[in-house]
């Protein structure tokens, strides 16, 4: 046991179901899925049955199911084209985007983006001090526009994992007359997730964390809301005529195969990593004074604990716990090292926000595993703080 990985949120190991997956569509099968000939029909069904696997998933249309290069991708679709599409118009009137104030940098960025060229009005929405979607200011938010209306609102965060109201946030956007979109890249698979249900429009999922290959995602959307978006890359009118390019079979098959595997071991898997890590959390408590969850623990992924150890950056605790791996959510701006905006935007301070480090398990996280990490990580918090104090 020479590596142990607990960074799940970042990225999952791939299934070696999937790798074989991959593997015989990558051997097996070759040819343009668009091609009218024998190869290309069997690349176009391999292609259809992913659509109905990644659908089942997320209870959403295998007609809707575009597939894109990732989350990241989807993002950028759901929110360029919203703004594109109203630009098409030739509206008067900018389309008015809401976000949180937590969201990833694939939705939070391209926002600030559309805001600055002038292509859409941005609102922030808070969070309360437990990580979630605050309903009162989203509701005042989404009542005063009137303009095309587009929230866009993440399912689970991942650095605290804490859930959002997302069917009660969807129930507010639609009595506004808006659209909603939700990047659900962390809850699919490890909580049940049924798009029609929660009432969402457009949703965006990642290969990579469900144990499937990374490159590849999908935007699943209803036939209203696909028809309100713009093609944000032009060419042979693939995906609905919404992403152009030839499909990455192989990759769009692993995907497949990961949303079947998860749709049907998450609810055993939920239970089975939600219980170590509950007892990672419970070894830490119990050996180390000063530990703080950060996020409401209420509601909250069953994998993912966000853990505060007061008076140990957390920079230096995850360099010397190698090599258990995890991850900080401080960053790098302009040479200056910031702290992690979803940390400080639930209101925690710079220092307590330092000294935070995410802690996410997974389908390969073992018992054994876990009681090694948790003495990695109590001697690693220990001489970080030692030094800390003789420093001072």
């Amino acid at each position: 046991m020479n590596e142990i990985y607990l960074d799940y949120n970042a990225s999952a190991p791939c299934d070696p179901r999937v790798t074989e997956a991959v593997a015989k569509a990558m051997t097996d099968g070759f040819g343009n899925a668009s091609s009218a000939h024998r190869f290309g029909r069997r690349q176009d069904a391999a292609v259809s049955e992913a659509r109905e696997q990644v659908a089942e998933l997320v209870d959403g249309p295998p007609g809707g199911v575009i597939f894109t290069a990732g989350a990241t991708e989807a993002n950028n679709l759901a929110l360029v084209g919203f703004a594109a599409a109203d630009s098409e118009t030739l509206s008067r009137v900018r389309p008015t985007l809401v976000t949180s104030a937590v969201e990833h940098a694939s939705v939070g960025r391209t926002a600030e983006a559309l805001a600055a060229a002038g292509r859409c009005h941005l609102q922030i929405t808070p969070v309360t001090p437990g990580g979630f979607v605050d309903l009162e200011p989203l509701a005042g938010l989404v009542q005063v526009t009137e303009s095309e209306l587009l929230v866009s609102v993440m399912a689970a965060n991942s650095e605290t994992g804490v859930l959002n109201p997302i069917a009660e946030i969807a129930d507010l956007v639609h009595q506004a007359g808006g659209l909603f979109h939700c990047d659900a890249t962390q809850m699919v698979g490890r909580l049940p997730f049924n798009m029609t249900a929660l009432g969402c429009d457009l949703v965006s999922l990642s290969g990579h964390k469900i144990c499937g290959p990374t490159g590849v995602g999908t935007m699943v959307g209803t036939r209203e809301a696909l028809a309100a978006l713009h093609p944000t890359v032009w060419g042979g009118g693939h995906e609905r005529g919404l992403r152009s390019g030839s499909l990455n079979v192989a990759g769009i098959v692993g995907l497949g195969v990961a949303a079947e595997i998860a749709a049907d071991e998450q609810p055993t898997e939920a239970e089975r990593v939600g219980a170590l890590c509950d007892r990672f959390v419970a070894a830490l408590e119990g050996e180390l004074a000063d530990v703080v969850q950060n996020g409401d623990v209420e509601r909250r992924l069953p994998n993912t604990a966000n853990l505060r150890f007061c008076g140990a950056d957390a920079d230096a605790v995850l360099v010397n716990m190698d090599p258990v791996a995890a991850s900080a959510g401080s960053a790098c701006s302009t040479g200056a090292i910031e702290p992690s905006p979803v940390l400080t935007a639930m209101g925690l301070s710079r220092e307590a926000a330092f000294e935070s480090v995410r802690f996410s398990l997974g389908r390969f996280t073992t018992a054994a595993e876990i009681e090694v990490a948790a003495r990695e990580v109590v001697t690693a918090v220990r001489y970080v703080r030692l030094m800390t104090s003789e420093v001072a």
